[in-house]
């Protein structure tokens, strides 16, 4: 099948929060006014509850187990981090407040209340939105692909800023591969004591990796076609002389 003709350039705010949850590696625990760091301790239903594999001596399932009406509150907080060494490396932050109960061995989070905060600011999620949203189909790839265009294709990262307003790129120092999704590519410009992100939006959405190889080669045959202007101009002179 071809490409969905429905798409944007950027993820909505469901699906990045569905994103954030999908990838993150861990996640801080806030409930009867304790705190605990879980790490690898948690997976995602395709509902958006979130189900905690906590150790049998957890505060959590304790909370869980006493609470008098068997539905603790809590706060589940995720980041997101860049896989490259930028300054500031967490892209978004993500809140789910709501409550768990023990099921089948795990701790299964409701939750009632989704907040998303990124650089642009923080939004409320709507929890229908939320609970039907999928992941970004690279999400859990993104971390490799951001790694591997960083170390191997540096070269590719520097002929992409051609594709850059000129003014965003003024007394840059360093460009890195900052996020990738199926909607584009983010690039961050870091400049002596400042950083900004320009986003470069894919013609058509990238569904999986083999759609996104197509893409990234769009984006670079453009920049190359951007690189020399004055020279295509040149040779149409020439050929017309």
């Amino acid at each position: 099948m071809g490409d969905s003709h429905i798409w944007t350039a950027a993820p909505a705010a469901a699906e990045r929060a569905r994103s954030v949850l999908a990838a993150a590696w861990s996640c801080a625990v806030t409930a009867d006014g304790g705190r605990e760091e879980l790490v690898g301790a948690h997976s995602v239903a395709d509902d958006g509850r979130v189900l905690l594999h906590v150790p049998e001596d957890s505060a959590l399932l304790a909370a869980a187990i006493c609470a008098p009406r068997g539905e603790p509150s809590a706060v589940l907080e995720f980041a997101d981090v860049a896989p490259v060494p930028v300054r500031g490396r967490i892209r978004a932050r993500l809140w789910l407040a709501g409550w768990f109960a023990p099921e089948d061995g795990h701790l299964a989070f409701t939750p009632t209340r989704v907040v998303l905060r990124q650089s642009s600011g923080a939004v409320v999620v709507d929890l229908d939105e939320f609970a039907t949203a999928a992941p970004d189909p690279l999400a859990l790839a993104e971390a490799r692909l951001l790694t591997h265009l960083a170390d191997c294709h540096g070269d590719a990262v520097e002929r992409l800023t051609r594709l850059v307003d000129a003014d965003s790129l003024h007394g840059a120092v360093r460009v890195w591969p900052l996020a990738v999704d199926r909607h584009g590519l983010t690039l961050r410009i870091e400049r002596a004591r400042a950083h900004g992100d320009v986003r470069l939006p894919f013609h058509a959405p990238a569904d999986d990796i083999a759609r996104l190889t197509e893409r990234m080669h769009v984006l670079l045959a453009q920049a190359s076609a951007a690189s020399c202007p004055r020279a295509l101009q040149r040779q149409r002179t020439d050929g017309e002389g």
